[in-house]
């Protein structure tokens, strides 16, 4: 499957190859018709040319030096016969580069004319009377150049219509070539075209679904799926790296979630071992002192109380319970600080029973009540009050927890929401629960400190009032 799949610069450089190739022969293709009837054109120019200065002197030349010869002027300078020779070669030479039929039987006439011509110039060497000369003169040689003179003219004619002749073959085969060219240029255009439509398609294609899946990806669809396919190596080896970082990604986000849960788990945990050992200590000592005072209604109140707190505390080991349980865990937990500190504690806890099926984590009201006591009532004198106050407001659920104590100073507060914000590490029991909430909720949830040095301090709980929740 891989083998058929090519990088985008192989596919590019065989379509540059392939125009390459087919461009260069349609050019040597021209270029060799070209210089093919150009070649053919300048020999038969040149034949006409060379025949056509030949055939000017050629028989008055012959006939003006046999006149002579034959009566001997003084003007004569022997017999033509090297002129004789010279039209033979000449003729030949000729005869070698004609083409045309007619052009070649006429050239060939006037070798053999010339091979006659020569005879009857040596019979008239040989020929002592002069009124036989004169008869062999006009008779024989007169009669031998005319007819020389006029296979010449007809090879010139013939030479003259076989010129046009392949000036009409040149433009035929030059317009044939062209219209193969166009032809062949139209077919390639149109596949070079396709081929480039498909290779578009080929990428942009895939680069849609690229995107299409990235935003899947975004949206958090983290589901492994087959590699989406493309012919071209670098998208399909990118469409299969995306779905193996997918994998990896969702590998490390449940390793995450897992790590998550075990650091959720971890932080309850502590949280519950948070819970001061001194309340315990404190609490069994008020009861042997109940005990001991002959107070047992109360003592038995109390053991009751912290029963109650305990078992709200491990709730069967589940991490999530009602807002009504968390209710009664920090009834009991603030029933036993009262009797511990019935001189500066009071306490109200007012929360609309249509809520009290909201779930939410363990341990989210009584870190924040603890908070108040010992951070807020503790720390002022004369005593306060702990107000806890719940109920639906809009598409959310507010809680509140309000003391009337010592507050928190203006410093102390910027630490505690830049921790609740993730930037520093300080107030453990309120981060952990403001992490919690918004863990289990999301980002609409979570914790808000207000307060007021001498004035006191209210933690908000903002919990989103979904279907789920209840």
């Amino acid at each position: 499957m891989e083998s058929n799949k090519l990088p985008i610069s192989k596919q590019m450089r065989r379509l540059l190859i392939a125009l390459i190739a087919i461009s260069t022969s349609l050019l040597i293709l021209v270029a060799f018709t070209l210089s093919f009837y150009q070649i053919r054109y300048n020999d038969a120019l040149h034949n006409i040319t060379e025949a056509t200065d030949f055939n000017r002197n050629f028989k008055d030349d012959i006939d003006l030096k046999m006149y002579y010869y034959v009566i001997e002027s003084r003007f004569s300078t022997g017999l033509p016969l090297s002129e004789v020779h010279e039209a033979q070669v000449f003729a030949s030479t000729l005869l070698e580069s004609t083409e045309d039929k007619d052009s070649y039987t006429a050239i060939s006439s006037v070798i053999n004319l010339c091979d006659n011509l020569e005879k009857q110039i040596r019979q008239i060497e040989s020929t002592n009377s002069y009124d036989e000369r004169q008869i062999q003169l006009e008779n024989n040689i007169y009669v031998i150049t005319s007819l020389i003179e006029e296979y010449m003219d007809e090879y010139l004619y013939c030479e003259a219509a076989h010129l046009n002749q392949i000036k009409n073959e040149t433009n035929i085969r030059l317009i044939v070539e062209l219209a193969i060219t166009i032809v062949t240029v139209g077919v390639l255009v149109f596949h070079l075209i396709r081929y480039s439509a498909k290779l578009g398609h080929s990428i942009a294609d895939p680069v849609e679904r690229l995107n299409d899946r990235m935003l899947e990806i975004g949206d958090g669809n983290l589901i492994v799926k087959e590699p989406i396919e493309s012919e071209v190596q670098e998208v399909h080896a990118l469409g299969v790296g995306v779905e193996q970082m997918v994998d990896r990604m969702d590998n490390l986000m449940r390793e995450s979630t897992e790590r998550q849960e075990k650091l959720r788990q971890a932080e309850l945990a502590l949280l519950q071992a948070q819970i001061n050992p001194h309340f315990l200590y404190n609490t069994l000592d008020t009861i042997i002192w109940l005990i001991e005072a002959e107070k047992s209604e109360a003592a038995e109140k109390m053991v009751s109380d912290l029963s109650d707190f305990f078992r709200h505390t491990l709730s069967n080991g589940k991490d999530i319970v009602s807002l009504g349980d968390e209710r009664k865990q920090v009834t009991s937990y603030l029933q036993i600080q009262q009797v511990r500190y019935k001189d500066i504690l009071t306490y109200f806890i007012d929360i609309d029973d249509e809520v009290l099926n909201v779930m939410l984590p363990k341990l989210t009201l009584q870190p924040l009540i603890e908070n108040a006591l010992y951070h807020g009532i503790k720390e002022k004198r004369g005593g306060g009050a702990i107000r806890v106050k719940g109920a639906k407001f809009g598409d959310e659920i507010i809680i509140k927890v309000t003391d009337d104590g010592a507050g928190i100073s203006a410093e102390r507060l910027s630490e505690l929401r830049n921790a609740m914000n993730g930037e520093e590490r300080v107030g453990f029991g309120l981060v952990t629960v403001h992490e919690r909430l918004k863990l289990f909720f999301g980002d609409e949830a979570g914790l808000e400190v207000e307060s007021v040095i001498g004035e006191g301090t209210t933690i908000t709980v903002h919990i989103p009032d979904k279907e789920e929740s209840r």
